[in-house]
């Protein structure tokens, strides 16, 4: 089966990352997993995934500790921590929790670093399936800036291709179904990692079991559009995307430059939603414990560009500490429809704070997506026939509100809330 097929539409999840850091515990895992199985999983949200770290025993925060002993087994590849993840204990790693998760009928995915183990390459542990041990294969000079976990895996060197096939060949009978792979889409010494993307390809194409494969950091190079969406699922267009206008307002132009290239199976990714609790043992992103530091309007600003764009969704925070407000955006089922099934998303133009996007539906309908990116309210329209609408009259529906307006003659045109967003579906009368 072509890798494609596992997203036919843009992965939506939940991940430890914005409210646990590295430092998330089985309970935290599972109390999540549940809230998304009674309150998500009919909108479509089905993953659950454990970010970094969780085969650090000491782990408590955002703040990787550099050095430190890592759960380890015989051939070189990392164990969940016991002691964080106790159902991991006796050598069933994950297996166990992803049999939860699995039963409550959701997906479950977890993070990994490229490469291997520093501690395996220091002490040439075995690979498994391969006479070479990990320091034959390790890369010492490639290294993770921010993380001291890993060396990169030298693809040139015998036995590199048997450890990934030895670490997904594990991640089957764990019951993986999503990994998102972190110092290799993009980094700040090296260019993107893309003879180690060959080897994970390869890797989940002989495991046996379907995996979303996940690319992180960003910014992931344009250029090498063709091959990421040859060799993964999503790609990040972005470094850590937190709660902050800067960041969301940057979002505008790498959107720009992605679009036209999300499809079925090969998603350009706008990184996580940093909405509802989050920084609880997170303090990355300049915030400790908190709610989202976006204004209500700049939260309906980010899902609107994320769902018209088609960007994978992953809600950061605690998702039993949501309020109604929070549920509101992640239940919408008019814009969950635009999200899953729309197509040619496109910015339509942009104007000083003035911004337009627009896609179309399954059934023949128009999105548009109004913003305003400026500090004051403002009048927000465009042209019927600039968005290829032919006809000479259209309801039109707020998606947010679920409030139909003022039939549309040749424009379209909306007040729209500074920093804020209006998300508009046009159909025939």
């Amino acid at each position: 089966m072509n890798h494609h097929a596992y997203a036919p539409t843009p992965p939506m999840g939940w991940n430890s990352w914005d409210c646990y850091g590295a430092a998330v515990t089985e309970k935290e895992v599972r109390a999540n997993a549940e809230y998304m199985a009674k309150h998500l999983k009919d909108y479509g949200w089905e993953y659950v995934v454990v970010d970094i770290q969780w085969y650090e025993p000491g782990a408590v925060s955002s703040q990787y500790r550099p050095f430190v002993p890592l759960e380890m087994d015989e051939f070189s590849r990392l164990d969940p921590a016991a002691n964080r993840f106790p159902s991991a204990a006796g050598g069933r790693g994950f297996r166990p929790l992803a049999d939860y998760v699995h039963g409550l009928g959701l997906k479950f995915g977890i993070h990994i670093m490229r490469g291997i183990p520093r501690q395996a390459a220091h002490a040439a542990t075995p690979i498994k399936g391969s006479s070479a041990t990990a320091r034959d294969i390790a890369h010492p000079n490639s290294i993770c800036p921010w993380n001291t976990d890993m060396y990169g895996v030298d693809a040139s060197k015998e036995g590199a291709q048997a450890y990934y096939d030895s670490l997904f060949e594990l991640y089957a009978e764990w019951g993986v179904d999503f990994v998102k792979v972190d110092d290799i889409a993009a980094s700040r010494l090296y260019d993107a990692h893309l003879p180690e993307i060959e080897l994970i390809r390869k890797a989940i194409d002989r495991c046996g079991r379907p995996m979303a494969l996940s690319l992180s950091p960003g910014p992931a190079p344009v250029p090498y559009a063709d091959f990421l969406e040859a060799h993964a699922n999503m790609w990040r267009m972005t470094d850590d995307f937190w709660d902050k206008w800067d960041l969301l307002l940057d979002m505008f132009d790498r959107c720009e430059k992605w679009q036209g290239r999300s499809g079925p199976g090969h998603w350009p990714d706008c990184d996580m939603l940093p909405l509802g609790h989050i920084g609880i043992r997170s303090v990355d992103g300049g915030g400790a414990d908190r709610w989202t530091r976006f204004t209500k309007d700049e939260q309906v600003t980010l899902m609107t560009l994320w769902t018209i764009f088609r960007s994978p969704l992953f809600f950061g925070g605690e998702l039993n500490d949501n309020d109604e407000w929070t549920l509101s955006l992640l239940t919408n089922r008019d814009v969950l429809e635009m999200h899953r099934h729309g197509s040619d998303a496109r910015q339509a133009y942009r104007e000083g704070d003035r911004v337009v996007w627009t896609s179309r539906g399954r059934g023949g309908e128009i999105y548009v997506a109004l913003f305003n990116t400026g500090e004051t309210a403002l009048e927000v329209g465009v042209a019927l026939a600039d968005i290829g609408y032919a006809g000479s009259s259209a309801r039109v529906v707020d998606l947010w509100s679920g409030e139909a307006l003022a039939a549309a003659g040749d424009r379209l045109a909306a007040t729209v809330a500074p920093h804020g967003a209006r998300l508009l579906r046009l159909a025939a009368n």
